[in-house]
């Protein structure tokens, strides 16, 4: 299947002056940044350097590594006006992105496509520095994937992945599309690190038991704070912090490990970082 057809699928009529557009810049995590703040997304979306959205729809892509992009959504163009016009929200946090924006296009979702969002990837091609394209019946966009209702992303390998509490509640909610997850994670006892993005403290903890790792993260992705007081009391002053939280994997041990070798394990690690003096550990 191609973009094309699942477009006309949803209603869309392909021949209204369609234009694709692939978000990335360097240095920044775009698709972050619309998981946590779809509004900022927006703002970002909405603020073009010149007028080059001639268009009456957009398809909004994220780009993905191999040249793929992930779909997040249809929007209408509705009027086009220079940022001299415009009045940002006060806290609109990414200033440097928009900074020699000339032009603003007011925007509104399109319906119809919501239970394709973050699931349909396409091929861009190889030109990926052309971030903006107009849809074309005759030259159609390959869908290379379509992924499970709730998935997060493929699973890395123990030492190279790192989980932003979003990602890893979703993992936790949907365990047949994110199975890959479930199973590596409940073989392996080990000590994890929570890196709190906003102040860079760190916490070291261990995870044993029948579940692994995956029993300990489950607890953190239902509570926010899985139990670690210094993360209770940061929830109790901004009931939002867990969303500043990253998860990662120090060490793996095999999961018949007693409870006594993962803390010596937590012991080591804590020591090393410093997390009892400069982190989230109290003991």
């Amino acid at each position: 299947m191609n973009l094309i057809e699942l477009l006309e699928m949803r209603g869309l009529d392909i021949n209204d002056r369609i234009k694709m557009l692939r978000h990335q810049v360097s240095g920044y995590d775009l698709y972050d940044i619309y998981k946590q703040n779809l509004s900022h997304f927006e703002i970002y979306q909405a603020t073009q350097g010149k007028s080059s959205l001639n268009c009456n729809y957009i398809v909004s892509f994220i780009g993905a590594p191999h040249g793929h992009a992930v779909f997040v959504g249809v929007y209408k163009i509705k009027d086009e006006k220079p940022m001299s016009e415009v009045k940002l929200p006060r806290n609109f946090p990414y200033m440097e992105l928009i900074e020699g924006a000339q032009t603003w296009y007011d925007m509104v979702r399109r319906e119809g496509f919501d239970d394709l969002i973050d699931r349909v990837v396409i091929d861009w091609g190889q030109s990926e520095r052309s971030w903006h394209q107009w849809l074309k019946p005759d030259k159609p966009k390959e869908i290379v994937e379509i992924r499970p209702a709730g998935y997060v992303k493929h699973f890395p390998g123990f030492m190279e992945l790192s989980l932003k509490y979003s990602d890893l509640k979703t993992m936790i909610r949907n365990p047949v599309a994110n199975r890959e997850w479930h199973i590596l994670l409940k073989s392996v006892a080990g000590v994890y690190m929570i890196l709190d993005r906003k102040t860079g403290k760190q916490y070291v903890g261990a995870a044993y038991g029948a579940d692994g790792i995956l029993g300990r993260w489950r607890a953190y992705a239902e509570t926010g704070h899985g139990g670690n007081k210094q993360l209770i009391e940061l929830l109790r002053k901004n009931p939002g912090n867990a969303n500043n939280l990253c998860f990662s994997i120090l060490h793996t041990l095999p999961k018949s490990s007693t409870k006594d070798e993962a803390l010596e394990w937590e012991r080591l690690f804590k020591n090393k970082l410093g997390t009892r003096a400069f982190g989230l550990n109290t003991n």
